[in-house]
């Protein structure tokens, strides 16, 4: 049972329906050393200053990054920049952007969510994430008792019971709107009333929650609420929960028109020259290998999705669409228990069938990671082809088959998603000491 509660945020002390988008940033994860230079140079201000501050990774060196995380913190707080929301809230948060011809709208709640640990079945990770330094985080967590940045959490409502609380949120005036770089509108409303947080909670205590984005930043919430329980004395009963039970989630019903999936695409160098006819010769084990027909490629890949298909390219231009053949069994060569939900994903294929068996790239061997990247844009992963083995464009995976795979415990491989757009950070923050 999902537990969803209102908080009070931390937010830029900015009058009501501010623009605010000099002081917001993408994902802290996104962020390199000149997109944070320039992101600062639009305000000094800006939430980069916080989720990435300067100073050593190594907290052992005076002026460390997390010591100066702390400072600022409370400087902010100190000197006006940040203030505590007066009520608590369940907020609404509308994405509004270009997509193709049509404007487009995704909208959600951001509450506060129950940490749950994901064997609980409650909080349902969807693939999986490759190990990284989760330490940064936790540090920075520990340093501002803070989720500076939302994890990015999905529901199911096929009948749209919460569109009407989502639309009453909207009849208010905004509390902030900002625009990001590729023109996405964020805006950014609250719900105040109790009546209105109890059926939020109740529409939603049913649905398990299914992470879209932001597996790292839940795990880090999780150990630091672990963390704290231990350190902290027992709470008395009848006392309030404390604000480090729960992380800043924004929540989006999956049945939202605007929510929208597009593919990551794969670029990979094979560990010794790569003969392309003898690699598409080898897909051949496995897949109908065929040659592009006249239009675009990508309408070919994208009436090929009635069964797990890629397009193709090898470093001498070779491109070939590649469809899982039909008339076999390929159950041995997926991982035991996998089900076939999990076997049919084009990631999963190209994975288990491709990249580990032809390319000696697997992420149960982290050394050879270093020979796999991933592209966003399809036109420029095809042309990443003038410089690399071999690149493949995929299919976006759909939501019936993302549900499918967390319903039944498993996880996605790596990079199997990537939900559009990016959810802002730096509209709300969420205190782990004051709910």
């Amino acid at each position: 049972m999902a537990r969803v509660l209102p908080f009070r945020a931390v937010r830029f002390a900015r009058p009501a329906g501010s623009d605010i988008s000099a002081l917001t940033a993408p994902p802290y994860d996104v962020i390199g050393p000149e997109l944070r230079d320039e992101l600062l140079a639009r305000d000094p201000h800006n939430v980069v200053a916080l989720e990435l501050p300067e100073g050593a990774l190594d907290r052992a060196v005076p002026g460390n990054r997390y010591e100066t995380g702390r400072r600022r913190w409370r400087d902010w707080f100190d000197g006006g920049v940040l203030s505590f929301d007066e009520t608590p809230a369940i907020y609404v948060q509308e994405q509004r952007y270009r997509h193709g011809d049509s404007e487009v709208a995704r909208r959600g709640f951001v509450a506060a969510v129950g940490l749950e640990p994901f064997s609980a079945g409650v909080v349902l990770p969807h693939e999986r994430t490759l190990p990284k330094a989760l330490d940064d985080r936790l540090n920075m967590t520990r340093a501002t008792a803070a989720n500076l940045s939302q994890v990015f959490g999905m529901f199911s409502d096929a009948e749209h019971t919460t569109d009407a609380l989502i639309t009453k949120a909207m009849e208010s005036e905004p509390l902030a709107c900002a625009t990001d770089d590729e023109g996405v509108v964020s805006t950014l409303w609250a719900l105040t009333d109790r009546t209105d947080h109890a059926m939020v909670a109740s529409l939603l205590a049913d649905t398990p929650v299914l992470i879209a984005d932001g597996h790292h930043r839940y795990t880090t919430a999780l150990a630091y609420r672990d963390e704290r329980r231990e350190s902290d004395d027992p709470r008395p009963q009848d006392t309030p929960e404390p604000a480090y039970e729960s992380v800043m989630m924004a929540l989006v019903n999956m049945d939202d028109p605007g929510l929208i999936v597009y593919p990551t695409h794969r670029v990979v160098d094979a560990p010794a020259p790569l003969d392309s006819a003898a690699f598409f010769a080898a897909l051949e084990q496995h897949f109908d290998v065929e040659e592009l027909p006249a239009g675009h490629p990508a309408a070919t890949l994208a009436s090929a999705s009635d069964r797990p298909s890629l397009l193709v390219r090898t470093r001498d231009g070779s491109t070939r669409l590649v469809r899982l053949r039909t008339d076999m069994d390929h159950t041995s060569a997926f991982p035991s228990g996998t089900s076939q939900h999990w076997q049919h994903l084009d990631v999963a294929v190209l994975q288990e069938l491709i990249l580990s068996p032809l390319l000696d790239v697997h992420p149960d061997r982290p050394e050879t990671l270093s020979r796999l990247s991933f592209m966003k844009d399809a036109h420029a992963a095809l042309k990443a082809a003038d410089e690399h083995d071999v690149v493949f464009i995929l299919n976006p995976t759909r939501m019936d088959q993302i549900a499918a795979v967390a319903g039944a415990g498993e996880t996605m491989p790596q990079k199997s998603t990537y939900f559009y757009p990016k959810l802002l950070s730096g509209l709300l923050f969420k205190s782990l000491e004051i709910s």
